[in-house]
């Protein structure tokens, strides 16, 4: 199957759905404007692609799209991070040092996980959206920057501010433009679309001409991808590596599912023989589902540092 021109959007972005139509026309409609974007939408649904596209088709598509991934950034670090600091500021400043936000003056900031800021951080971004300025870390002169800011979330709002995970007027500030990422489960035949690009892909980087089979096409319009986009992608890529010329997908779904523990008011049921890192990783996963994607009490109560948390999270 040939993929129609219609399929990819903005150079970047594919679908052709009709809720990836409305997507576009959003992106479309704000990236002619300065106004403030909040992405919503679950974890591996392409919100820093969306928020690409937005910088690629706006007036400031030659400046620099900066992407930061907040939950990443430990607490203390953060401020200088995204404002940057003075030399002698605090230990270790040894020069002055550029933030995110003066990176990506006359351009775009994308803040990632806008939901794991600190609040008394999310204080001082409320000012500077308000304001336009900004101190250094260790500095007494305002910085003025011109940025275009894309915040995303994969967390309801509503149970974000009453859980205190951001402060409902920077939740307003933010939403100028709210845009809902839609679940790759209603995204129609661009789920088949999506797993030949995915596999086109790979066959023109290593010089192939693999196919799916007929019963894989059937499991991949089937399949309810909770991992969305990104487990797609992973998926088509394991079937590609295992594959001769005709590639079975449902093998791989199916691996993954039989290591799945089954959970049940709060508990874990492992298999004898599991692996550990198997296990862990099924920990980590349920305690954050458990806490709704916060993975700052996550975290806590797995007693490790929010940047492991990252660091375990990324690999898989």
């Amino acid at each position: 199957m040939t993929l129609d021109n219609s399929f990819k959007r903005f150079g970047i972005l594919y679908g052709s759905s009709p809720v990836m139509e409305q997507l576009h026309q959003q992106v479309e409609r704000v990236a002619a404007t300065d106004a403030t974007v909040l992405l919503v939408g679950e974890s591996g649904t392409g919100k820093e692609l969306i928020a690409n596209a937005i910088h690629h088709v706006s007036a400031r598509r030659d400046e620099a799209f900066v992407a930061v991934n907040c939950g990443a950034i430990p607490a203390h670090l953060i401020e200088a991070a995204l404002f940057g600091h003075e030399k002698g500021s605090f230990t270790g400043a040894s020069r002055q040092h550029i933030g995110y936000f003066e990176h990506a003056s006359r351009g775009t900031l994308f803040l990632d996980e806008i939901t794991e800021m600190p609040i008394d951080m999310q204080v001082k971004l409320l000012r500077v959206l308000e304001a336009g300025t900004f101190l250094r870390v260790g500095g007494d002169e305002e910085v003025k920057v011109d940025v275009r800011l894309v915040a995303a979330t994969n967390r309801d709002l509503d149970s974000a501010v009453k859980q205190g995970n951001l402060r409902e007027d920077l939740m307003y500030r933010l939403a100028v433009f709210p845009i809902r990422v839609p679940p790759l489960r209603e995204r129609g035949s661009d789920i088949e679309m999506l797993a030949l690009h995915f596999l086109q892909t790979l066959n023109e980087k290593e010089g192939t001409q693999k196919v799916f089979s007929r019963n894989s096409l059937d499991v991949i319009r089937s399949y309810s991808w909770p991992g969305n986009v990104r487990e797609l992608k992973n998926v088509v890529h394991r079937a590609f590596i295992l594959g001769t010329d005709t590639l079975d997908v449902e093998d791989c779904i199916s691996d993954l599912a039989a290591k799945k523990p089954t959970v049940h008011e709060g508990y874990l049921n492992f298999f004898v023989g599991t692996p550990l890192a198997d296990a862990q990783k099924e920990i980590i996963l349920a305690t954050l589902k458990h806490y709704s994607g916060n993975k700052r009490l996550t975290a806590e109560a797995l007693g490790i540092s929010l940047k492991t948390l990252y660091n375990r999270l990324k690999e898989y």
